[in-house]
């Protein structure tokens, strides 16, 4: 190998080791994060398929806990939102969009808002069940290093904190997330509904973890587990668009 692509390969695979394939969003606490903090978040995100993959990944579904029916355009912020007899069709990025109860538009001016608020809120906790390792570095988070422990399935982890800074709609909240020190994935993590409670208000697992287009994604969480989880590179803009439920898992390239 000549001098100049030795030098270029080892450039290359220094920058891999620093990190600077997965950059972290903007606003991301970079200055109060732990650099081996950074350093296992980073690895995760390869083992998971890369921040290129995750960044070309465009269109998510998932039913969450088998039940509420999420379909998101990662790129413009569209989300389909199915529960019980209500249909949203926004964007999540302005928070604009359309209501449909039973059949009939909502038309009413505070009703809307009631239900797109809703719609919102409802994406913004179901995605973080379903994605929330790829977040490990967004903007907002705080995310230290808490050594090795014991998970409960035996296995020894990793043990991340995330704390958050004037973002979401629950600012307040902490999270340990255990990095299972040989598979590299997410494999358990608590919840604390206040960064100062001393004992986190639950205890859960992520299982599950398969290959969907480009990326891996995990559905198992315990006792309950997302379903028809998939991922597509197209879908026909009636998704986001047309009142009339639909089957995502009917589109022949859903992966």
């Amino acid at each position: 190998m000549n001098p100049l692509r030795l030098l270029l390969v080892g450039l290359l695979a220094f920058a891999c080791a620093r990190g600077t394939g997965n950059p972290p969003a903007a606003g991301f606490d970079s200055d109060g994060s732990d650099p081996r903090a950074i350093e296992i978040a980073d690895a995760v995100m390869r083992k998971m398929g890369g921040r290129e993959n995750w960044d070309r990944t465009r269109y998510l579904t998932w039913r969450f806990f088998g039940r509420r029916l999420h379909v998101w355009d990662r790129w413009t912020g569209d989300i389909r939102f199915e529960e019980a007899d209500r249909i949203t069709l926004m964007n999540v990025h302005g928070g604009t969009g359309r209501v449909w109860k039973a059949g009939v538009e909502i038309a009413e001016a505070d009703s809307l808002k009631k239900y797109l608020d809703g719609g919102y809120r409802a994406w913004i906790n179901d995605s973080y069940w379903l994605v929330m390792p790829y977040k490990l570095k967004d903007s907002g988070v705080t995310l230290t290093y808490g050594g090795e422990a014991r998970m409960e399935n035996g296995r020894t982890a990793f043990v991340l904190t995330l704390t958050f800074k004037n973002v979401g709609v629950t600012p307040q909240n902490k999270y340990d997330v255990f990095v299972d020190r040989e598979s590299m994935l997410v494999e358990q993590w608590a919840f604390y509904r206040k960064a100062s409670d001393p004992e986190p208000r639950f205890v859960g697992p992520w299982t599950g973890w398969k290959p969907h287009g480009r990326i891996l994604l995990s559905a198992g969480r315990g006792k309950r587990a997302h379903s028809d989880v998939a991922v597509f590179d197209d879908l026909p803009r009636t998704v986001f668009e047309s009142p009339h439920r639909v089957d995502m898992m009917a589109f022949d390239n859903a992966r």
